[in-house]
């Protein structure tokens, strides 16, 4: 998937950030990380380690007591925190759609507060809602109470986005929903990402999702502390420590599978054409759920174009899977 950086994404910059709480409680030791443009970095760790603070201190809901937090170079300080939200999006758990406004009005809400001419604000909710997979005419003109626990969540996304912000703030943005469709929703953020490019810094406290969602995961430890900040393969590969080789688990190479793709040199000839098939931009993942589910060794690998590509092999694919993490 191409995720290169459009014209409205900023570089993330947080320079030795650190908070301490008046009572004395540190919750972010000090931290330093970057987040380029276009990019989606995943902040997971075990709960109180300062993921969702981290997040906040960004926004300037909460104020750091030490460091910096830049935004394409700009300290997030000297901005006003009211314009400085204006220009980040930010979805919750429970998304928090004011109950009493229409689908269209709670997506216009920071539009109408940058005053942006009615018929403007119009074509972008509407143009969001058919982003995120809700028809207008339909979902519109329904209030809050009217949808499903799934559809709540894309109106809060689209709300997110109608400002068209240079960074999209996402503290457990799914995890509200029930595991079928989390997954959607899960789909359907990586393929609204793709078209819009945003800058997204996402908290979550589930590792698959992790895998899944993050160009790049910051595995944190108590206050905030940086373990490893890498790609998910790297990440599951080759931990840096030993708190990051547990907190992936033992089963880290399967995960490792859903981040490796097919590619061509793990294929050959096909010899059984009775096999299940995959399309060629399926994981190895996939190619072993589908071999496992129909009790073979093999499966056969389709192009864009219907044609057959060729035939893998549960040998090859664990051989590669060995291999890699060998590196």
């Amino acid at each position: 998937m191409d995720r290169t950086a459009g014209p409205a994404a900023a570089t993330i910059t947080l320079e030795s950030v650190r908070k301490v709480y008046p009572h004395g409680t540190v919750a972010v030791e000090s931290l330093n990380l970057q987040v380029a443009a276009g990019e989606l970095a995943v902040l997971i760790g075990p709960s109180g380690c300062g993921k969702s603070t981290i997040l906040r201190m960004i926004n300037r809901l909460v104020t750091p007591t030490d460091g910096r937090i830049l935004i394409d170079g700009e300290d997030v300080a000297g901005v006003d925190p009211v314009v400085l939200r204006r220009r980040i999006g930010y979805v919750i758990q429970h998304v928090g759609l004011f109950p009493h406004q229409t689908v269209r009005a709670n997506v216009g809400t920071v539009p109408r507060l940058l005053r942006w001419r009615r018929r403007r604000i119009a074509e972008r909710v509407d143009h969001l809602l058919d982003l995120v997979g809700l028809d207008p005419a339909r979902y519109g003109d329904r209030y809050p109470h009217e949808l499903s626990g799934g559809q709540r969540q894309r109106v809060g996304v689209a709300r997110a986005l109608a400002a068209d912000p240079l960074v999209l703030l996402m503290d457990e943005p799914f995890s509200a929903v029930d595991p079928i469709v989390r997954g959607r929703l899960q789909e359907e953020f990586l393929r609204l990402q793709a078209e819009v490019r945003k800058t997204v810094v996402m908290v979550t406290h589930d590792l698959d999702e992790a895998v899944r969602m993050g160009d790049r995961i910051a595995v944190l430890s108590d206050r905030g502390r940086l373990e490893q900040y890498a790609e998910p393969s790297v990440l599951l590969g080759h931990p840096a420590s030993d708190f990051v080789r547990d907190f992936v688990g033992d089963d880290r190479g399967i995960r490792r599978l859903a981040v490796m793709p097919i590619t061509e040199d793990l294929l050959t000839p096909v010899s059984n054409d009775g096999a299940p098939r995959v399309p060629r931009h399926a994981s190895l993942y996939d190619a072993l759920a589908a071999m496992l589910t129909a009790g073979t060794d093999r499966v056969l690998v389709i192009g864009s174009d219907g044609d057959l590509t060729g035939e893998l092999t549960r040998t090859t694919l664990l051989t590669r899977l060995e291999g890699a993490g060998s590196r």
